[in-house]
């Protein structure tokens, strides 16, 4: 199975290990459809397609055997659920995305204009 991750699980980031063997296939961006945000005081991102308005978020596309996939699903964070999502070659993977409607209720920052959790994460505090 193919997987974007755009989160804590990206190369150089704190949980890369959850991917565990997965093979690295190639960065990646999405389709210009999705807005970014910073999720629980910049614990995760949170991702959500939107009609108008949208960015390409970079990441990197990974090949998940079926355990990889079920391991890298029980660590993931509350309420993120997984999702097609189109990439900015018009191929689909699977992807975790956080509701929208959480994020408009917790005002959670929205870092689209960084393009990428690393680039936000890379900020000074």
């Amino acid at each position: 199975m193919r997987f974007f991750i755009c989160g804590s699980a990206l190369r150089g980031q704190p949980d890369h290990q959850n991917l565990g063997s997965a093979r690295f296939l190639c960065e990646a961006k999405t389709a210009p459809k999705y807005r970014l945000h910073s999720v629980k005081n910049g614990w995760h991102p949170g991702i959500y397609q939107v009609r108008d308005g949208g960015i390409s978020i970079l990441g990197e596309l990974y090949e998940l055997s079926d355990d990889q996939h079920k391991d890298l699903i029980a660590g993931e964070p509350p309420d993120m659920y997984e999702a097609q999502i189109e990439l900015d070659d018009g191929s689909f993977a699977s992807a975790m995305l956080y509701p929208r409607d959480l994020i408009e209720r917790d005002n959670e920052p929205d870092i689209s204009h960084l393009g990428s959790w690393a680039a936000y994460k890379a900020q000074p505090k």
